[in-house]
């Protein structure tokens, strides 16, 4: 006999904020992987890796200092930079050399550095299941909606916006985010005026992958830290990146509503199967506007 299920105004009001604060993470990770797609026409399938790491290098931080708020905190600020240093380092000796060749194989090349990762990862942190506690300012939860929502999860409400006003800023308002979209659209100008593309495609790179790590230490309070969980992100990163529009930062928060809001509300009201509405509503949305919902920069 089949159950009936009641969904209250309580219930759609909870999933909705617990959709829209997992589409924060989602966006966090998916603005870097767009702004790389952007500037530099990398589908960097390791960037996945990068969050991962950056969620394990959180662990570690937060460890080192004995947990407790000032753990997670520090944690949270290092843990991206960690993940900058990394891509830094492949940048500087592998990827510069590879930004003119074929899409194919660079998604062949990113798909080998994401094994390797992979493979480093287990070996510095093994393959047990890791967690870490958020701070006691964001413990525990309020009532919203007549539902109890974690204080956590509002903190990451914050974040999302700040992240996408910060990066905003940077493409639009400083000097080197108009010389980064300067390059992607014309490099050979950009290097005739005596400017270093080389280093300005590193910055870009960079920073992109400086989000993957702060989306991966955002995440660590919110589920466990464990081997595997850069493929389920890289994944739905590219599927948010693809109906976004490919390279576009906006599209990407789009993207990300809807990939997070359909998770949240597929399993409210189809639990067993709830996974599968964020990946009907990627092919609704392709079938509609296969070039995605916002202008791709390709």
């Amino acid at each position: 006999m089949e159950l009936e299920r009641t969904i209250t105004l309580a219930a759609v009001g909870s999933q909705f904020l617990m959709g829209l604060s997992g589409a924060m993470i989602l966006f966090v990770v998916t603005s870097g992987l767009s702004f790389v797609l952007g500037v530099l026409r990398v589908p960097n399938i390791a960037h996945g890796s990068l969050y991962m790491i950056g969620a394990f290098s959180a662990f570690s931080i937060s460890k080192l200092l004995g947990g407790g708020s000032f753990g997670f905190w520090v944690a949270l600020i290092l843990a991206p930079f960690v993940v900058a240093l990394v891509s830094l380092i492949s940048e500087r000796t592998l990827f510069r050399h590879l930004y003119q060749r074929e899409h194919l194989m660079l998604l062949l090349f990113t798909f080998a550095l994401m094994l390797i990762f992979g493979d480093l990862v287990k070996i510095i942190w093994g393959s047990d299941y890791r967690s870490i506690m958020p701070p006691d300012l964001l413990k525990g939860s309020i009532e919203i909606f007549g539902s109890a929502f974690p204080r956590y999860n509002l903190f990451l409400l914050l974040v999302g916006p700040l992240v996408a006003i910060g990066l905003w800023v940077f493409t639009n308002k400083t000097k080197i985010g108009k010389i980064a979209r300067a390059a992607a659209v014309d490099m050979e100008m950009v290097g005739a005026i005596g400017i270093n593309v080389g280093w300005v495609f590193a910055f870009a790179f960079v920073l992109g992958c400086f989000l993957a790590g702060l989306g991966g230490a955002l995440v660590a309070p919110t589920m466990s830290v464990a081997i595997g969980m850069d493929h389920d992100m890289i994944i739905e990163a590219f599927l948010i990146v693809t109906i976004g529009g490919l390279g576009n930062m906006w599209g990407a928060l789009v993207g990300s509503l809807i990939f997070g809001l359909t998770k949240s509300f597929g399993v409210l009201l189809w639990p067993q199967f709830g996974i599968v509405f964020p990946y009907a509503a990627v092919v609704l949305v392709l079938l509609l506007r296969p070039k995605g919902l916002l202008k791709s920069v390709w």
